[in-house]
């Protein structure tokens, strides 16, 4: 899994139109991102393995590869970030790249301080920081002249792995295996999993699901959550995520 350099992430723009291109490297460079571009899928691919940005800022409409091309090949041997852009407003553009492996997507045109917004939202999805251990109670010395209190019970150990009927997550490591076999995720998926493995048999609707994973704090588009879960599925297994019609959706819970 790719993690942001020190200092402001890198970002990979590919974009064939030069305007395009142009204008949103001058807006992130404003807010202290280092900028990369290409303008064409062959040339982004070729940037993406000398570069090894943090983020690809990709659009669908390109030449030689096509974006839903290059994001499939990005995702072949990478986890990293990827926000797709589209002046198409077409869902299957949009469903197209979010099951090729983008994390989210923007419709052009866009204010650059949107799309700022929506690049930290989706480099904060990778810095996942497990829950501490619950530290053990200090004792605190009791006078001789009143009765001794009673000894303090340890809390029970924290255990980091979730277990669900051969699917275990490691909230510790961030790791997760089927079966015992290492499955990658992407951090997205990984938060996703998360939100379900928290909370086992209980419905979460896409609008909750859209503020934890996404940040998203109004009524975003919920073809987002749709894509994602059917990609999560497809890697950990699809009877374990089931569908609530007119709901949302549920871990069922480990026999």
């Amino acid at each position: 899994m790719n993690h942001p350099s020190a200092g402001h992430p890198r970002i990979l723009i590919v974009e064939d139109d030069e305007v395009i291109r142009e204008a949103t490297r001058m807006a992130l460079e404003r807010y202290g991102f280092p900028v990369s571009t290409a303008a064409d899928g062959l040339e982004g691919l070729e940037m993406f393995h000398a570069e090894r940005p943090d983020l690809v800022l990709l659009d669908v409409m390109l030449p030689l590869l096509d974006g839903v091309g290059l994001c499939r090949r990005i995702r072949e041997e990478s986890q990293l970030p990827i926000l797709m852009m589209s002046a198409r407003t077409d869902p299957v553009d949009v469903v197209s790249g979010l099951e090729a492996g983008a994390d989210d997507y923007v419709v052009k045109p866009f204010e650059s301080a949107v799309l700022v917004a929506r690049i930290r939202t989706v480099l904060r999805r990778i810095r996942i920081v497990p829950a501490a251990p619950a530290a053990a109670p200090v004792p605190v010395p009791v006078p001789a002249f009143e009765p001794a209190a009673p000894e303090p019970v340890a809390p029970e150990p924290r255990t980091p792995v979730r277990s669900f009927d051969g699917l275990e997550v490691d909230t510790d490591s961030m790791e997760v295996r089927v079966h015992g076999r290492l499955v990658p995720l992407t951090p997205t998926e990984l938060r996703l999993l998360l939100e379900f493995t928290a909370a086992p048999g209980i419905v979460l609707e896409r609008a909750v699901l859209l503020e934890r994973v996404w940040d998203y704090e109004w009524g975003a588009d919920t073809r987002v959550v749709d894509v994602h879960v059917q990609r999560l599925r497809a890697k950990i297994g699809g009877g374990r995520i089931e569908t609530v019609r007119g709901f949302g959706y549920k871990l069922r819970r480990s026999e």
